[in-house]
């Protein structure tokens, strides 16, 4: 059985078994997401999100397309 989340962001939850998202400022970047894997990052989304959820449907989309690209 899956959650609310695991439907919402299908490939967000199934992307940190692997890899690993980041929210939140750091020293080294100023948006808000991040998407790393083994190899470092991946994708980074904006510096600012109306909402969390807004955030996390744009890191799905992004990972979604990276899939496609990179199987």
């Amino acid at each position: 059985m899956t959650g609310f989340f695991e439907e919402r962001h299908p490939n967000v939850a199934g992307w940190v078994r692997d890899g690993w998202i980041e929210l939140g400022r750091d020293e080294y970047s100023r948006s808000f997401i991040r998407v790393f894997d083994i190899g470092g990052l991946v994708w980074e989304g904006e510096e600012e999100y109306e909402t969390v959820d807004e955030a996390l449907a744009e890191a799905e989309a992004a990972i979604t397309a990276w899939l496609e690209e990179n199987g």
